[in-house]
């Protein structure tokens, strides 16, 4: 059950921070040995993110009618990352991906990426220059977290910044960006589950959907409430360090 707790407080936590959720996950399982981190539990943290960040803009959802356009933006621009994701899947490239080289890399240079992003003026607000465009250009960005250590909100985030959006913009953009992306990779997952009859919702599974969430949801009002005040400096720095390190345990 412990295993389960912490797969669940490193998936709520990195998912929507700029440090990679995946890399974090591949890191801790594999060195930590831990038994739990299969498809199954997997399909579940991705879940209970997904339901996080539903609930907490459930208030954009109830008033569908009015963001219908933002939301047909949101989905616009998640249409490229799901596309490539499920040829990388379908081809088994991403498997090729997951190693600690690659890891330290891309934590490493798109870490730098974020510092420089996060330069850049603060001036557009989600509300009135989010257009089609820049749904699709952040979208054709989102595409890099594919890769183990780039982040999925990271490069999100970094996308907005280089369009000049604020930071707290950039964030609901990438939450929001977060929505059918989760959405593809539970319902992909669920679907391996049942075609290999292992659709058995255990306490373990519902207890990673709930710890998840819990994690996800309090992670995504902090991080929005700490942007308004702070700059990502300290991701920025966290990821260095950490590309740094994995990159000596590497090479040596």
């Amino acid at each position: 059950m412990i295993e389960i707790f912490i797969l669940s407080l490193i998936q709520g936590i990195t998912e929507f921070l700029p440090i990679s959720s995946s890399s974090h996950l591949i890191l801790i399982a594999d060195y930590l040995d831990f038994e739990n981190q299969k498809l199954a539990i997997d399909v579940s943290l991705h879940i209970g993110s997904f339901f996080a960040v539903i609930v907490f803009f459930r208030k954009d959802f109830y008033n569908f009618f009015q963001n219908r356009v933002l939301f047909l933006k949101i989905i616009i621009g998640s249409i490229p990352v799901i596309i490539v994701g499920f040829l990388l899947v379908k081809f088994n490239i991403i498997e090729q991906l997951r190693n600690i080289k690659v890891i330290a890399w891309t934590t490493l240079i798109f870490g730098v990426l974020l510092y420089i992003s996060d330069k850049f003026d603060l001036k557009k607000e989600i509300k009135k220059e989010f257009t089609y465009k820049s749904a699709i250009f952040i979208g054709f960005f989102q595409i890099l977290s594919l890769i183990p250590g780039v982040s999925r909100s990271g490069i999100t985030i970094t996308g907005a910044r280089f369009l000049n959006f604020r930071r707290v913009d950039s964030a609901k953009i990438s939450f929001l960006l977060s929505i059918p992306t989760l959405a593809a990779v539970s319902i992909f997952g669920l679907k391996n589950l049942i075609i290999s009859n292992n659709l058995d919702f255990s306490f373990l599974m519902l207890s990673s959907i709930f710890f998840s969430f819990i994690f996800s949801f309090i992670t995504i009002k902090y991080f929005l409430k700490f942007i308004k005040t702070f700059s990502l400096g300290v991701f920025v720095i966290y990821r260095v360090l950490l590309g740094v390190t994995l990159l000596v345990i590497a090479y040596l």
